[in-house]
């Protein structure tokens, strides 16, 4: 069985929406709003090393599939794994094929086969309403989360509004940088 990762840039209030850009009023948060510390990212750079294959869901898929194969330096190996698109609205010929060896599945429960599968980690990237919808199925098995000292009030969360089910969460591993970012890295107990 695989390792099911979720990473998320998340604020300090539970907010994911547009760290990098989007459609939030504050989107690019995690770089306008505080400093740039390297050592902050270095959980992203371990990641890229230890995944075997990353899935996305379909919002995700379109913001990354036009950008990240140009980025041939910084995710290379991304770029080069195997991607998983889960989606029910995207068609079959909707995948680009600028962005290689991605893939589409179409329900939680093909998602629930291919962690089921032998291979290494997946890691899901970005993708909130998948994480929330693989936390529910029980398929997550670890949380990457760097937490920024923002607060945004309002935008999309890692953790909905909704009761979820019961989740005990383990930290093992975390550190805190001079940017005030936290790293926090919890296995689902």
């Amino acid at each position: 069985m695989r390792t099911l990762i979720v990473t998320e840039f998340i604020s300090l209030d539970g907010v994911i929406d547009s760290p990098g850009g989007g459609d939030h009023p504050r989107a690019g948060w995690t770089f306008k709003e505080v400093p740039f510390v390297p050592e902050a990212y270095e959980l992203k750079g371990a990641e890229q090393e230890e995944a075997e294959a990353m899935l996305i869901g379909r919002v995700s898929y379109e913001e990354f599939a036009p950008i990240w194969p140009s980025m041939t330096e910084e995710f290379a190996r991304y770029n080069a794994m195997p991607k998983y698109v889960v989606s029910t609205t995207l068609g079959d010929d909707a995948l680009t094929p600028d962005w290689p060896n991605c893939h589409l599945l179409r329900s939680i429960d093909d998602v629930a086969e291919l962690k089921a599968g032998e291979g290494g980690p997946i890691i899901v990237q970005g993708s909130g309403t998948l994480a929330r919808s693989l936390a529910a199925a029980g398929l997550v098995d670890r949380y990457h989360l760097l937490v920024f000292p923002v607060l945004l009030g309002a935008g999309k969360r890692l953790f909905g509004d909704e009761p979820g089910p019961r989740t005990k969460l383990e930290l093992v591993d975390r550190a805190a940088y001079a940017n005030g970012v936290v790293k926090a890295v919890y296995d689902v107990g």
